[in-house]
């Protein structure tokens, strides 16, 4: 049995998450469809982040186990040939039985965009979230710091959350602003934030319910020493609303 990892970039919009369901439209299951009609076998994809509903990614990573003996770059252009053009397969390796793409990542990367604007991009708007009224990024940054190191995160957890575990370490968090965006040759301007995020696993939601949060706190709904008791109380109800899946991005994951 031979082992072949995927790195795999997608837009999330049309697609109900990466994990398989019963009632399919999800990356796996498309995955999986394609594999098949390459080699007729029947087996698992797996992948390193379950990413939801809308959300995309830059470089989410799977492994597949085959008997064929296609080699990995053959695999990867007839498996661009099978999928929608909204999932691509940038690279292809063959790896060893003992590569868990989910179990020996040792940190992820998310990034999550938001224009700082009442004006609605009609092109941008399937990739961010616009939030209309001014936000204060001294406050955000001056919350964000408290979600730096080792925590429970069970304040920013969602509901059906599998994980055995709350304890997560983020290792890195950034809030960026950009007065314009590169998209398809074009540039728009505007007030554009990106909130970049590393840590050595998330729970379900989590980036979008920090997101969320640290967006109260934006507006003045909520101060940085709220947030930090917030973090602390592991109470989900206290913190703020979930962010929308669209500005949600997986950016790399690093073994």
């Amino acid at each position: 049995m031979r082992y072949i990892r995927l790195l795999i970039e997608y837009a999330g919009t049309n697609y109900h998450g990466w994990q398989s369901q019963k009632s399919g439209g999800t990356i796996q299951d498309v995955l999986y469809d394609s594999l098949f009609s390459i080699t007729g076998e029947q087996g698992k994809v797996i992948g390193a982040s379950r990413t939801d509903a809308g959300v995309h990614a830059l470089g989410q990573v799977a492994v597949f186990e085959t008997r064929s003996q296609l080699s990995p770059p053959v695999f990867m252009r007839a498996l661009n040939a099978k999928l929608p053009p909204d999932i691509r397969i940038l690279a292809a390796d063959e790896t060893d039985r003992d590569f868990h793409p989910r179990y020996r990542a040792i940190h992820k990367s998310y990034f999550y965009l938001i224009s700082n604007t009442a004006r609605r991009s009609a092109f941008l708007s399937s990739y961010m979230w616009t939030t209309g009224a001014a936000l204060d990024l001294a406050r955000m940054r001056e919350a964000a710091a408290f979600v730096l190191g080792q925590h429970d995160f069970s304040s920013f957890r969602a509901s059906g959350c599998g994980a055995k575990t709350t304890t997560r370490t983020v290792s890195f968090l950034e809030i960026a602003r950009s007065e314009e965006i590169s998209f398809m040759t074009a540039i728009f301007e505007g007030n554009f934030i990106r909130i970049s995020i590393e840590a050595n696993a998330f729970l379900r939601h989590m980036v979008r319910n920090i997101v969320g949060t640290l967006v109260e706190v934006g507006r003045g709904k909520l101060s940085p020493e709220s947030f930090r008791d917030i973090l602390s109380s592991c109470d989900r109800t206290a913190a703020g609303p979930t962010a929308p899946a669209q500005g949600l991005f997986l950016d790399k994951i690093t073994y």
